[in-house]
């Protein structure tokens, strides 16, 4: 079994522009649009089979629709298995994380880039107790170079205040920002990641990115057993980034561990994975 454990996807009226709009903000052209389907195709082609479906929430008129997509893909895709979405403006944060539970889904997708919001913020706090209480983990995107929202040091003061809520940083911790995301999030034990948009081919960050070296530090630095494969789907496709890993000459163990043991493990607590 193959697990990616981050992807996004849209509504069909909406496909092409989260699609585009998500291009422009990183300036490079996506792999694939946002469909489902498209998903499971690409994903088919890899051999990939169960997949963590999220989206972002830009205004807090979006939250409750947005979930309630994700939910009706749960329905549809025996495949996929649902994050969440939340916004700081949101009224009813305990309300819908309840609703989001009674659903099947156990865990809220961030990405504080898109949503110009401060992953410490004081609101925001407020919600990661909720969802601490509820045993719920937070996805996150992690990092960027042009702006402060997602930075590793927001992200470890979160994971320090709520020791008992589990996040996956997405990107190594740091995308674009992968040094200080290991040194801040490597020994955090609520800290997990994703590999997902770390090498990235054909892309130029800056004159100090090192492309697939990000990946083998990453590899290195962070527990082996909190490590999950992730796409970053449409930006990326699945045999493209999945080739990569396997180039690496990996260990078959530690790498069965980022193909699914350890999301399996992970997500035990709500239930079991079905292959």
């Amino acid at each position: 079994m193959i697990i990616d454990s981050h992807a996004h996807i849209f509504p069909q009226k909406i496909n092409q522009i989260a699609t585009d709009a998500i291009s422009g903000f990183y300036n490079y052209k996506m792999r694939h649009t946002g469909d489902p389907e498209e998903l499971l195709a690409s994903g088919a082609r890899a051999g990939v089979t169960k997949f963590v479906v999220f989206s972002t929430a830009t205004t807090p008129a979006q939250v409750e629709k947005i979930n309630s997509y994700i939910m009706e893909q749960l329905q549809q895709h025996s495949e996929f298995i649902g994050a969440g979405t939340m916004n700081r403006d949101y009224e009813n944060f305990s309300g819908e994380l309840d609703r989001l539970i009674a659903n099947g889904i156990h865990s809220v997708k961030l990405h504080p880039d898109f949503q110009k919001l401060a992953f410490d913020d004081e609101k925001m706090l407020e919600l990661y107790s909720l969802m601490s209480d509820r045993g719920m983990f937070l996805i996150t995107h992690a990092g960027d170079f042009r702006y402060s929202y997602s930075s590793p040091a927001r992200i470890q003061r979160v994971a320090k205040l709520f020791p008992d809520l589990r996040i996956v940083a997405a990107h190594f911790g740091g995308w674009s920002e992968w040094d200080e995301g290991r040194v801040r999030l490597s020994d955090l034990p609520n800290i997990y990641v994703d590999i997902s948009s770390t090498y990235m081919d054909g892309v130029k960050i800056n004159e100090t990115y090192e492309g697939l070296e990000e990946m083998k530090k990453g590899l290195r630095a962070f527990d082996p057993e909190h490590i999950f494969f992730g796409s970053d789907f449409p930006m990326w496709d699945h045999k493209e980034e999945l080739d990569v890993l396997y180039s690496l000459g990996l260990d078959k163990a530690f790498l069965q561990k980022i193909l699914s043991e350890n999301f399996i493990k992970f997500y035990s607590k709500y239930g079991k994975i079905k292959p």
